[in-house]
């Protein structure tokens, strides 16, 4: 099986295709140039073809109502992690303006605001975590695509240096993406790592196919893009952030975000300098966990970004396209280079695509 990475950047008016290329997995971007703007280049991170080079705010009362009880269920329920399926919450249908008028980043396509009916549905409370897809593994016998390829994207700060010598390539115009050959859901940071003591963190390098074989083996299925937008804004109008406007609400983290200076240091001041376990950050208005930040997250819907400014009913998304969006942002984001930790914010990837920060949760119809 073979593979390559295009990059098409445009310069002087030019399109110029470089080697090894990447699909979306959490760059950031400024939000005073969005187009042009640094990235982390997560976006990029695509199975294609091409080549390779050489190594405030409005705070009130939103995110008091968010975080209250926050805290009472997480310890308890992460001391007997379920080794089965997630919970799942009722997410009552209803209306909502999907999208925005302010876009952090134009060109990913948040506006314009577009009124949106859902019916209800069913969503995991978490994200999938290694212990679960594990188990999937176990009874199914899947093999991911990562696998199969023999290789997956991560980031070059999670690296061991002994393996990082070992690489030559990386991602043309984002040079901390390294092609890593071993790297895989069950060794995150390649061949020396694993997952021994992370079976409760999401489940990485999953591609869309990957994700959407849990979901159907556990008799669920991918959200739509609307669906997660609706879910994650919890009933709260006009707000950023599924608490609110203000990221850190009296000093206190609300997800799982970088701080510092990406891409040279994490400062880890919210605790965590890669991925934190599943439900460490308060639950939303919904009782959702760890919808922005931590790990990207697969929807069901090919990425566009024309969108009909005409009422819509459980929109699905265009019939076809190259990418699938992906919502939430992950341990990455940061506002200087990801501006995508908002519920309005989006990214994409083609769907054989996988990397160190991207996973998936399920929702459904049914109660489960």
């Amino acid at each position: 099986m073979t593979r390559c990475f295009t990059l098409l950047l445009l310069v002087s008016g030019c399109v110029t295709r470089l080697p090894w290329v990447l699909g979306s997995c959490g760059a950031e971007r400024d939000l005073s140039a969005a187009q042009g703007a640094p990235s982390c280049g997560c976006e990029n991170l695509r199975r294609a073809a091409a080549a390779v080079e050489p190594v405030e705010e409005r705070t009130s009362s939103p995110a008091d109502k968010y975080s209250r009880g926050a805290n009472e269920e997480p310890s308890e329920a992460r001391g007997h992690e379920r080794d089965t399926l997630s919970q799942m919450v009722l997410i009552s249908g209803g209306e909502f303006l999907m999208g925005t008028d302010d876009p952090g980043i134009p060109a990913d396509g948040e506006s314009p605001p577009r009124r949106v009916h859902l019916d209800s549905f069913y969503m995991e409370i978490q994200e999938v975590t290694s212990r679960q897809f594990e188990s999937f593994v176990g009874a199914t016998g899947y093999v991911t695509e990562a696998e199969k390829f023999g290789d997956s994207f991560v980031f070059e700060g999670v690296l061991s240096e002994t393996l990082k010598n070992q690489i030559t390539q990386a991602v043309a115009a984002a040079p901390w993406w390294l092609p890593v050959k071993g790297a895989s859901w069950r060794h995150p940071e390649g061949p020396d790592s694993n997952i021994t003591d992370r079976l409760d963190h999401p489940v990485l390098h999953v591609s869309w196919a990957d994700a959407g074989a849990y979901c159907s083996w556990a008799n669920r299925r991918l959200p739509t893009e609307a669906e997660w937008e609706y879910a994650c804004r919890s009933g709260l109008k006009d707000r950023l952030y599924p608490w609110g406007n203000k990221l850190t609400p009296k000093g206190k983290h609300y997800a799982n975000l970088w701080q510092g200076d990406f891409p040279n240091h994490n400062s880890g001041e919210d605790g965590y300098i890669t991925t934190s376990p599943v439900m460490s950050f308060p639950a939303n208005g919904f009782g959702l966990y760890d919808m922005v930040g931590n790990a990207w997250e697969w929807t069901s819907d090919w990425w566009t970004v024309h969108h009909t400014t005409d009422e819509q009913h459980n929109p699905k998304g265009p019939p076809s396209g190259s990418d699938k969006v992906k919502k939430g942002g992950s341990y990455m984001c940061h506002k200087s280079y990801c501006y995508r930790y908002r519920c309005a914010a989006r990214s994409q990837n083609t769907p054989d695509s996988s990397a160190s920060n991207l996973g998936f949760r399920c929702v459904s119809e049914e109660r489960q």
